[in-house]
């Protein structure tokens, strides 16, 4: 692989796909500006955005199945193909599916991938999606994911550590259900919990000290999404505040050895960063974000979705691409055109979709605005 070139721009240019969702065949070409796509509802501008959350680790916005992505009437795998500008020059990213072949195939310039973390070499994606609306007020896990997603946007490997961390938690609840376990078992186990649990908790928490400082150094004349206040609350992210790495695993190893009775009892383990919960408040209002207006709530999620993307691009010297889906549903034509101002100035490309073309069409100097046509149409047309 070529040197990456310091801050370059990120830029999907094409986008193909085939049998994916409701679309047997569909090309798109983008100019480098952000990009509208416009339609009635059904004709599959969401799935344009899912398909392009497949290019990046994870399984993209919907957390879907291989068979729900496959279109139905299809040959029941699918292909997504993107031609991106990134750090590294012009690169081709394909993944997709094949009937009969488990797992889902990723291509590099043609060449297969064996997993998916070299993507972010080439594009990272950030997203915001109507699904994300009750990201306040809904479980603590919604807000962990929430929080994951942006740690994996700058160091790639975080999945692997929240995976084999999920893994062993499982393991260990396995075990102590088993009762006659082997105590040398559940040793084990609980020493990779304590070593990958501290790990995942040390990243979120490095990941949100450097969210927060970035949110309150934005200017203050910078007033139209609400600033948030976030915290990390929970037992070993507590644990980290005053102690070394070393000595919280070692802390909480040996919480998890004397609790085996209590979470027996209570089925799960209950110590961990899978208990953890992330914090938001409206700073100005010193208020939490659940108490907000449904109107505030979104725009302090817009809010920490660009601080998100503006973290990456200070962190990994080149900028996401956002999807933000529906966005213009809970915003005012102030905030709107903040929007569009704020994803000018931080250099990022952002794919965003709504039924009608008429609050985006005044910032047509800024942005391509594309129909997606029903399935059943040939063509599509810009404005």
């Amino acid at each position: 692989m070529t040197e990456p070139r310091p801050e370059a721009k990120v830029r999907v240019s094409r986008l193909r796909l085939n049998d994916f969702r409701n679309h047997a065949d569909l090309s798109l070409d983008f100019t480098g500006r952000s990009v509208v796509l416009v339609g009635q509802n059904g004709v599959g501008k969401t799935n344009v955005l899912e398909a392009l959350s497949l290019l990046s680790p994870g399984r993209g916005f919907r957390r879907a199945t291989l068979a729900e992505m496959a279109r139905l009437g299809g040959s029941g795998g699918f292909s997504v193909l993107a031609e991106v500008e990134g750090a590294y020059g012009a690169v081709r990213i394909g993944t997709g599916s094949v009937p009969d072949e488990a797992g889902r195939r990723l291509l590099v310039d043609g060449e297969p991938q064996k997993g998916s973390e070299r993507l972010s070499d080439h594009l990272r994606l950030i997203w915001l999606i109507p699904a994300m609306d009750g990201l306040f007020t809904g479980p603590a896990g919604d807000r962990r994911r929430f929080l994951d997603r942006l740690v994996l946007a700058v160091d790639p490997a975080h999945g692997r550590r929240v995976s084999a961390y999920e893994q062993a938690v499982a393991s260990r609840n396995r075990l102590l259900e088993a009762r006659d376990t082997d105590p040398a078992w559940l040793d084990a186990v609980e020493t990779e919990i304590a070593a990958t649990g501290v790990a995942v908790a040390a990243a979120r928490r490095e990941t949100v000290h450097c969210l927060a400082r970035l949110i309150a150094t934005r200017p203050d004349g910078d007033d139209a999404f609400p600033r948030a206040v976030v915290q990390l609350t929970g037992d070993v992210d507590t644990a980290l505040d005053g102690a070394a790495a070393a000595d919280v695993e070692d802390w909480l190893r040996a919480d998890l050895r004397a609790g085996r009775s209590r979470d027996r009892a209570a089925g799960r383990t209950l110590v961990g960063p899978h208990r953890s919960d992330l914090s938001v408040r409206h700073a100005e209002k010193d208020m939490p974000a659940s108490a907000s207006s449904t109107g505030e709530q979104k725009a302090l999620l817009t809010g920490l979705v660009l601080a998100q993307a503006a973290l990456v691009t200070e962190l990994t010297g080149s900028p996401p691409v956002l999807l933000l889906d529906e966005v213009a549903a809970h915003l005012d034509a102030r905030r709107r055109r903040a929007l569009i101002d704020l994803v000018a100035a931080l250099g990022v490309q952002a794919f965003m979709t709504g039924t009608d073309s008429a609050p985006f069409e005044v910032f047509a100097g800024e942005t391509e605005i594309i129909a997606i046509p029903d399935p059943g149409e040939p063509e599509f047309r810009e404005f």
